[in-house]
């Protein structure tokens, strides 16, 4: 008996729960541990009443740690119980969770397994687990870290999209911009899927909390936002301003490049990054070839000094000033007779109170972007997703700031 009662005590089994057997197989490495349910009564896994045994559920096996280096595995034919309200019910297993095939310590490790490793693939073989054992893995513990999380005070929350798949596939992203965390993720970028991602992952006081939402222009983000957050205000985010900028210059260049080939003219081959990078990022090699391409006559030149200047707009303290040096910005924008940079100007002529709002929050998307980098490691890792549920899972589990592992029970 000094075998059993070593096992119970190292899972923390007590009765009416017994081990009733170690088998240890040499050859094969493996140890099986049989437990016995020795009680006529049990508790309702719904109410937590005491209740009469009914009958045993067909022999279940989980597995556990492993004892040294032989795999371990438990064995249970788990009972049954008839409550007077619920009916019969399978009596809840001290050692693992509901529907699993682990124990809880087991989830446990590997959870802390696939959140230290360089890669899901290198975690599965680590624990010897293949994928869909993963995943089941990756889903309750998602499952239990949602369930856990508190319903605290958030100010300030940002929604961005990340492409899924191919073919304009996207998903929404709710972010919680100063406990720096995704708190849910849905598929697609409507207005309705944008209401369902605020549903989901807001309580209605958070809701009535929320200050400020960081956000680009895309309107059927703005439009749930207004709906469930009439209190909030919209600060477009000024990553995505000068992403935009950035569009209407690499546009320009573009344009002119093909003009100039058709002149044998090839200055501008290979000059993408010298326009996109801030100048203070442009490296020794490429400072050179812009300074020289900024000083020209070319139409990058000045479509590139257009969007630079803008950057000063997000020096300012108070938001009047800033709407100053933005009214002169958009005069000399909108007579530069360079059309992609006119018809940004326009766009953000039209979302300029909300561009504004960003003097009172000092709020920005930076957060996502981080994350979204994150978030694109752990899809490259995995080699793709092949559904939303599992790329879902994943982005909660890695960058959703959970407390997954499961209570062991002393």
């Amino acid at each position: 008996m000094e075998l059993e009662e070593h096992y119970a005590a190292l899972l923390g089994i007590s009765s009416p729960w017994e081990i009733y057997r170690v088998d240890l197989k040499l050859e094969e490495q493996r140890v099986d541990i049989v437990i016995e349910y020795t009680d006529d009564e049990g508790l309702c896994p719904e109410c937590g009443a005491c209740c009469p045994k009914y009958d045993d559920r067909k022999d279940r096996t989980w597995r556990h740690l492993d004892t040294m280096q032989f795999s371990t595995y438990l064995h249970c034919a788990a009972p049954r119980v008839r409550c007077k309200t619920h009916g019969v019910k399978t009596v809840a297993i001290p050692w693992a969770g509901k529907n699993s095939r682990f124990t809880l310590l087991f989830e446990a490790f590997a959870i802390r397994v696939l959140q230290a490793a360089r890669s899901v693939e290198e975690a599965r073989m680590l624990l010897g687990l293949n994928w869909h054992q993963v995943d089941a893995i990756k889903a309750r513990a998602v499952e239990r870290g949602l369930a856990r999380r508190a319903d605290g005070e958030m100010p300030y929350v940002g929604i961005d999209e990340k492409q899924f798949r191919r073919g304009h596939r996207y998903i929404s992203n709710l972010y919680d911009l100063e406990g720096g965390r995704v708190l849910e993720v849905v598929e697609e970028r409507t207005e309705d899927a944008c209401k369902s991602l605020i549903n989901r992952a807001l309580s209605e006081t958070q809701k009535q909390q929320i200050q400020a939402v960081a956000l680009d222009m895309w309107p059927a983000y703005a439009n749930a936002v207004t709906e469930l957050l009439p209190q909030a205000q919209i600060v477009h985010d000024k990553f995505h301003i000068s992403k935009h900028l950035n569009e209407a210059v690499d546009q320009v260049r573009r344009d002119e490049h093909k003009e100039l080939l058709k002149q044998g003219d090839s200055r501008l081959t290979g000059s993408k990054y010298c326009w996109l990078a801030n100048e203070e990022n442009v490296t020794d090699a490429l400072a050179e070839q812009l300074d020289q391409l900024k000083r020209s006559d070319l139409k990058v030149a000045r479509a590139w000094a257009i969007k630079e200047h803008f950057r000063g707009f997000w020096d300012f303290r108070y938001g009047a000033w800033a709407k100053r040096y933005f009214e002169r910005w958009y005069s000399w924008a909108i007579r530069s007779r360079l059309e992609p940079i006119k018809k940004k100007a326009r766009m953000l002529k039209s979302h300029l109170p909300s561009i504004l709002n960003y003097f009172r929050h000092r709020i920005s998307n930076g957060v996502a972007e981080g994350l979204n980098s994150k978030i694109q490691t752990v899809k490259a890792n995995a080699r793709g997703y092949r559904s939303f549920a599992s790329f879902r899972n994943s982005i909660l589990f890695y960058c959703g700031g959970l407390d997954m592992l499961p209570r062991v029970p002393q």
